[in-house]
């Protein structure tokens, strides 16, 4: 429909619930919400960027949960960051470019880790209590991960990322001009094409309210997306719940592209236990000397890499897969006891009680682990001011791809890529100003119904989350590839029929989600011929002359 030469497309009105168009005569009522700036999610990304926009514009949050509930509380080690007078900007710059495989961007590198310093001079004026070490000049104790060549990573003893997100959500509570909607779970983009110029553009979204099971039309000048990754997707993960993919699916279906969502991190050391649900093993464990043993107390890494337990995470995460389907293992071990108890204690006081709270003591026996789905080094794509396809629409984080990561995430730049670019979001959003939103459709569910039928959703998810592990892991084949395409193609049908049908709820919302980003993964793994970082197919094993990305555009229906 064209009003005033905008044409809506943001949601098809011919498979989705249909949009009132009376509504189009009105300016705003009660479910519609106007903003500067609508921030999709709640991490690290989002919070930095609000924060860095709050004094001068007004900005609204949406997370689908609690503020707390985002993947960046999970983040054990620590941020990344040159601060060390025995380190040096080329040095951090070398260490991704090398874990990346050669599918880094290096001016995306450049930037992020040149302005480093200044994020973390943030985070500590902020009040982040990080460890400190008197004998550094930064006055900040510095520790080493896998595929880092110095101790560069600040940290707040083991749980850095709880910590950075306990002080960073007090002062977005406390803003006045941060408007905070907790269990509020974005549904689509709303988009128009101008006819003028060529880029469609955002106009912001539309959101279910969880509390009163509402859906509000959400308006603004600037649309930024922070919803984190896609773990949840397979059936193992080091993600919390909320990491669905959200933000990569709602970007696809508006009209974005993706890049490399073949690349999924798997964590090498998931702590395995029944009742251990996706606690990780922070890599920090490691980058303090603890080592990796079979059942008999052999050490196996030395065998792979010559960096051996420092080895990047897509080396070592394979390693212990390939030890575990040779040997017929449930898992592997993570051995630090050579290290004193106080050492332990101090150093992993939250890994050392969660151990300890299931029976095991990490200070006198070794950790029983297994890789997981970690990290989506995919994702949507962006410029270095975070600047999506969509003009009015930004992306920042996990959900995006900066180029930073390549083929595989240096451990530690993820959090430092959040506030990097959430700084560089809010200055590009700055600059840009804003401006009056055209009238948008308002949300129509006048033509579905309750559903009956929620065993539906829970079978597809559970299958979904199952094949993904099963046919699209860590090592991956044509014939393993393509059955999952197939199957995914009629979860992909049976869930959007779903949709369309009833009224929507956070269950039928995630799994559409949840399978848009499986397909994406599938058919960027079945284009990338070859085994590159985390990408690696027994079909194609050896890698291309030159290093690409897998771009994938959506066609015009």
């Amino acid at each position: 429909m064209v009003l005033d030469g905008f044409l809506f497309v943001g949601v098809s009105l011919t498979t989705y619930p249909l949009l009132c168009f009376a509504a189009l005569t009105e300016w705003y009522d009660a479910a519609m919400i106007r903003t500067d700036v609508l921030i999709i999610g709640s991490g690290l990304a989002a919070l930095t960027t609000a924060l860095h926009l709050a004094d001068t514009l007004q900005v609204t949050i949406v997370t689908k949960k609690q503020l707390q509930d985002a993947s960046s509380v999970w983040a054990q080690g620590g941020i990344a960051a040159v601060l060390a007078n025995d380190d040096t900007m080329e040095a951090h710059v070398s260490d991704t470019l090398v874990a990346g495989a050669g599918l880094c961007h290096e001016d995306a590198v450049r930037f992020v880790v040149e302005h480093g310093r200044e994020a973390i001079e943030w985070l500590v004026s902020m009040g982040v209590p990080f460890t400190t070490d008197d004998a550094q000049e930064s006055g900040l104790h510095l520790t080493r991960e896998g595929g880092h060549s110095a101790r560069r990573i600040v940290h707040a003893a083991d749980a850095t990322g709880r910590a950075v997100q306990k002080t960073l959500s007090e002062q977005v509570r406390s803003h006045p001009n941060i408007v905070l909607l907790e269990e509020h779970i974005a549904l689509d983009l709303i988009t128009a094409d101008t006819h003028v110029q060529e880029e469609k553009v955002c106009y912001g979204c539309y959101v279910l309210d969880k509390r009163s099971d509402t859906v509000k039309t959400f308006v603004a000048s600037h649309t930024v997306l922070a919803t984190g990754g896609a773990g949840k997707v397979y059936l193992y993960t080091t993600n919390p719940d909320v990491a669905t993919g959200d933000g990569i699916a709602m970007a696809w279906r508006a009209g974005c592209p993706v890049v490399n969502m073949e690349l999924i991190q798997f964590h090498p050391t998931c702590l395995y236990h029944p009742h251990a649900k996706s606690f990780l093993i922070s890599e920090a464990v490691r980058g303090e000397g603890g080592v990796l043993r079979l059942p008999d107390g052999r050490r196996f890494m030395p065998d792979y890499d010559q960096r051996a337990e420092l080895a990047p995470r897509d080396i070592v995460a394979r390693a212990i897969d390939s030890e575990m389907k040779k040997h017929g293992l449930d898992c592997v071990y993570l051995d630090i006891t050579h290290q004193s108890a106080d050492f332990i204690t101090q150093h992993f006081p939250n890994i050392y009680q969660r151990c300890l709270s299931l029976g095991i003591d990490m200070t006198k026996e070794p950790i029983p682990v297994v890789p997981a789905a970690h990290y989506t080094c995919g994702g949507v794509q962006i410029d270095l001011d975070g600047r999506t396809a969509l003009d009015g629409l930004y992306a920042v984080g996990e959900v995006s791809h900066s180029g930073l990561h390549g083929a595989n995430r240096l451990a530690s730049n993820s959090l430092l890529e959040c506030l990097v670019f959430g700084r560089a979001v809010a200055q590009s959003i700055q600059i840009s100003g804003v401006y009056d939103v055209p009238v948008v459709p308002e949300w129509d569910e006048s033509r579905v119904h309750d559903s009956d039928e929620g065993v539906l959703i829970a079978h597809d998810w559970d299958e979904l989350r199952r094949l993904m592990w099963d046919f699209v892991g860590i090592v991956r084949s044509d014939a393993r590839l393509e059955r999952a395409a197939r199957r995914l193609a009629l979860l992909q049908e049976e869930a959007e029929e779903y949709y369309c049908r009833y009224r929507v709820s956070n269950d039928s919302i995630e799994l559409r989600n949840l399978v848009t980003t499986a397909q994406l993964i599938v058919k960027s793994a079945q284009l990338r011929q070859e085994s590159r970082g985390l990408h690696t197919s027994i079909d194609y094993p050896e890698m291309w002359a030159e290093a690409q990305d897998v771009v994938l555009r959506k066609t015009a229906r």
